[in-house]
Parts: structure tokens; sequence; C-alpha cells
């Protein structure tokens, strides 16, 4: 009888431990991420692929205008990255159109200096306001649909 109930209290308090351990395991897991996500200060942050709405083949377009502007958007693979980005803020910059910082992000400055530049060229980007919605991309799509 005695040993009956040490082997359930034993394995009452395993469940008891593997649950408890599955638990702090799975609030453990949840909360790492929250914090590994947090660049470290002075780190650079890689950024996603941002087409805006262009396909590959009008993405390699503007690639193709920035690299022979000489603003030198890397390869041109299509894939609109930190370095095709960091290469029109540069351009954007250059011309006037004042997207802000070289950082290949895609924030309302550069998108602003963006609908500028469209609207200057003759595509009709709207009123530039920061916002990339479906006429600033149907403008960019039009821009890009040969090489410059």
């Amino acid at each position: 009888m005695r040993s009956s109930l040490a082997r359930a209290l034993v394995a009452a308090t395993a469940v008891v431990g593997i649950a408890a351990g599955g638990l702090a395991g799975a609030s453990a897991s949840v909360a790492a991420p929250q914090q590994a996500t947090k660049p470290a200060v002075g780190s650079r942050q890689i950024l996603a692929v941002n087409n805006l709405g262009l396909n590959t083949a009008r993405a390699k377009n503007w690639q193709s205008c920035l690299n022979a502007w000489h603003f030198n958007a890397g390869s041109e693979d299509g894939q609109l990255g930190t370095n095709s980005w960091m290469a029109a803020q540069r351009m954007l910059n250059a011309w006037g159109y004042n997207a802000g910082d070289v950082d290949g992000v895609v924030g309302p400055n550069t998108i602003t200096a963006l609908q500028k530049f469209l609207n200057a060229v003759g595509e009709n980007a709207g009123t530039p306001d920061g916002i990339a919605g479906p006429q600033t991309r149907a403008a960019f799509w039009n821009y890009n649909a040969t090489g410059c």
C-alpha cells in the first residue's frame, strides 16, 4: 500500500513538475523574441524587401535607373531592399526632394520625396503626404514600366 501511494505521489509530482517546466519554458519562449527584436544601440537594422507594388521586372527597372544615375542600388535583382532604398534616398536628396536620412527605411519622408519626384516627372502620385497609397503605387508602377 505504501509503495503504491509513494508511486502515485512521485508520479503526481513529476506531472506537476513537467507542466510547470513546460509553462515556464513557454513563457520564456514568448518573452525572448520581444527582447531579441530590439536592435542594440548603434546596430544597423536589416529591413525586409518593399517593392511598393512593383513586380520583379519593374523593380529591376528602378534599380537599373538608380545604378545608371550612379546612386549604387547594388544588384539589379528586382528586390527593393535596404541598398535599393538607400540609393533612392541618396538620389531623392541629391535632386532636392528631401527624403531625409539615408537609412534604407521606406518611411513617410522617403514616400513624400518619391511622390514629389513622380509628380515632377509627369506621373500623378497625388498630394505628397508620405502615404504609399494606391495612387502613389500606380504612379511608381507606371514610371517603372521601362528603364530610364
